[in-house]
């Protein structure tokens, strides 16, 4: 049975081969945050800057600003700051990625702190690999013969159709599994047994809003909402709206009037920003807002309709049967409530990550603890949604890729008997 091995060296290879070269024999494990595994990131991070394809996709220079040298020696720095006497780190072993066709850049974000763990890597791409993503693999690619030679085969990306066979075999063979995509992907990859050691971590469907306080977005300069606006678009437009983490719905907490008039500017200045940017979605993106934009205004209720170019908006008058469907390429629903406790009863755990204006961090510690844990996994600013961190999902994903020995020290000192028998 032949897998396409895309790293290290781009040939055809046996499934045999490839689960051989993925084993602790042949490819040692390195403690976490080594020197070589850090210079390895850093390199590639400025592989990216240097690289003029590189240079035309946003989202691959903000994935090389995070794995920049400072950044990975902050994360270490954050790593052994939680860390005490009685706990010492230790790797997994291998872990297998399975990333998302749709998102280019996530299988470096899971592999990066896999590999600074100390972990041997296996990651499965899709076949229908985009600029991106291409240009990554050749940088990995380079990144990896440059690098120590116990990381040179440390990662293997391979890449074969839907064959459960060749997803067992790996599957068996690591210590953790990481499956990121949609609903129906992670329940056909779970249904895959994995060794019975193994741990597994799942990131399916989600769903994202935002939430402006409408007075403070009005005392706001022109100058500022056009600024604030185009951090909206960061968050929304990369990937064609369709991160889990980009914004489909976006909420207005405020009066009546004021979530009127802050609304109609918002937009405007969105229209804007796309337009200096000359941004042009293909027509088929076009159709599909128009379809769905149609079937929404007839099942939900929606009092306003606003479409330009690159932007359709739905508004709607309550939340109820709101079930996050979305056509991504710029669709937005919008609604108004009072106050942001106001959401708590709407919201559930399908909901990832909400970027906020206008609120202060008590305010969003209040609305947290609200939610008792029900949905909301992670509150950043707007411009922030797409920024990837160590904590994804709810998870601490740099100590999940990790095994932690406890040696406590002894509870009782014994000292050696005297023996009044010895002379």
């Amino acid at each position: 049975m032949e897998v396409g091995m895309l790293v290290p060296d781009g040939r055809s290879a046996s499934l045999e081969e490839v689960v051989s070269l993925l084993s602790p024999q042949r490819t040692p494990q390195l403690s976490p945050f080594s020197d070589s595994a850090l210079a390895l990131c850093a390199g590639l991070s400025q592989a990216i800057f240097r690289d003029r394809e590189a240079a035309r996709f946003p989202e691959l220079l903000a994935l090389a600003f995070w794995m920049r040298r400072a950044e990975l020696v902050s994360l270490r720095s954050q790593f052994r700051a939680t860390s005490s006497p009685e706990l010492i780190a230790v790797p997994r072993g291998l872990v297998f990625h399975i990333p998302p066709s749709n998102v280019d850049t996530i299988f470096v974000y899971s592999w990066l702190l896999a590999v600074l763990a100390g972990n041997r890597n296996c990651i499965r791409m899709s076949s229908r690999r985009t600029p991106q993503s291409e240009i990554l693999l050749r940088l990995l690619r380079d990144s990896l013969e440059r690098a120590d030679q116990h990381l040179q085969h440390n990662t293997i990306i391979v890449s074969y159709g839907h064959n459960p066979e060749i997803t067992e075999a790996l599957s068996k063979a690591c210590d953790v599994r990481v499956i990121w995509g949609g609903d129906h992907t992670v329940g056909l990859i779970r249904s895959v047994p994995l060794a019975i050691h193994a741990r597994e971590m799942v990131f399916p469907d989600r769903s994202s809003f935002a939430v402006i306080r409408a007075e403070t977005y009005l005392s706001l300069s022109q100058q500022s909402q056009q600024k604030l606006a185009e951090q909206f678009y960061n968050d929304s437009y990369w990937f064609d709206q369709m991160a889990c983490s980009s914004p489909k719905l976006l909420v207005w907490c405020g009066s009546g009037a004021d979530t009127r008039h802050a609304s109609q500017a918002f937009w405007a200045a969105l229209d804007g920003c796309i337009s200096t940017r000359g941004f042009a979605a293909p027509a088929a993106i076009h159709m599909k807002k128009l379809v769905f934009s149609c079937e929404s205004i007839l099942d939900l209720p929606v009092s306003e309709y606003y479409r330009s170019r690159e932007v359709t908006v739905l508004t709607l008058d309550s939340l109820k049967n709101y079930a996050r469907q979305h056509s991504g390429g710029g669709l937005f629903f919008t609604t108004r409530v009072d106050q942001l406790s106001d959401l708590v009863p709407f919201l559930a755990r399908k909901d990832q990550t909400l970027t906020y204006f206008g609120f202060d961090t008590d305010e969003l510690t209040t609305f947290a603890i609200s939610l008792g844990g029900k949905a909301i996994d992670r509150m950043v600013p707007i411009g922030q949604a797409l920024q990837f961190s160590r904590f994804w999902d709810g998870h601490d994903l740099l100590r999940e890729f990790c095994r932690f020995v406890h040696i406590p020290p002894p509870t009782v000192d014994l000292e050696p008997q005297n023996d009044s028998r010895r002379t």
